[in-house]
């Protein structure tokens, strides 16, 4: 990132695509950018992120997706320059809750790919993904996001989408190690990158620095890399002392 810093012009926005955490500093690619080009600088930059599988927007499906801008002028110019009949971009200035948004529903999208492949039923996946959504909403929030966010394109939409759709490359790794298969087996079989599988750990990671309870991600964290058996990490989910839904 700083050699492509050093050739921007001072007019230059910079639109980030990716969707993670540093793993040692457990940043955001915002920080990161920002630590890189100063207070300054960051007033260029923009975050993009919402429920867009890859193949569809190439195929000209209808897409909505949100960018995220410190300024108002560096977001309305990338909505106008995106925007397309079939392509809907939406504005916001919250960079921390449509980054974070992208982050945490990988590791919600291996626990409901998982449910699937165990043949857990639908309704065990709906409550995946809404007990899921408070466990991002929570984390965000405490990193500054609104939480409106998360239950906007960045947040809920993009949940529901890595949940539940059949392109989603996180739901194919839960399906997969319901099967029985390790991340060994499971990165040898494919080229694609499902970032859900290092987005548990450094999310876990995060969670525990801010004190934010996320038992769902716990147990993706275990299953993925303390081998413990999904159905195990099932149960004590369920099994949790029982409290309010909203608190």
């Amino acid at each position: 990132m700083e050699k492509v810093s050093a050739k921007l012009t001072s007019g230059s926005i910079v639109l980030c695509g990716t969707k993670g955490l540093e793993e040692e500093s457990l940043k955001t690619t915002g920080e990161v950018l920002a630590e890189i080009e100063g207070d300054v600088g960051k007033n260029r930059h923009a975050f993009l992120s919402g429920p867009s599988f890859a193949l569809e927007v190439a195929r000209g499906l209808p897409t909505a997706v949100t960018v995220a801008a410190y300024t108002d002028s560096v977001a309305s110019q990338i909505q106008e320059t995106l925007s397309t009949n079939n392509f809907r971009v939406y504005t916001s200035k919250d960079v921390i809750g449509v980054q974070m948004g992208g982050v945490i529903k990988n590791v919600i999208a291996i626990a409901a790919g998982i449910s699937d492949g165990l043949g857990l039923g639908q309704n065990a996946r709906a409550a995946l993904i809404t007990r899921g959504l408070a466990e991002m909403t929570r984390l965000a929030v405490r990193m500054g996001a609104d939480p409106m966010t998360l239950a906007g394109l960045p947040g809920l939409g993009d949940l529901v989408l890595t949940c539940a759709g059949d392109l989603s490359r996180n739901r194919k790794v839960g399906l997969q190690i319901a099967e029985g298969k390790s991340l060994k087996e499971i990165s040898a079989g494919t080229r694609m990158v499902a970032e859900g599988i290092r987005n548990t750990r450094s999310v876990c990671s995060l969670a525990t620095q801010l004190g934010v309870e996320m038992p769902i991600a716990e147990q993706m964290y275990e299953v993925l890399y303390g081998r413990k058996e999904p159905l195990l990490a099932v149960r004590e989910l369920m099994q949790r002392s029982l409290k309010p839904e909203i608190r």
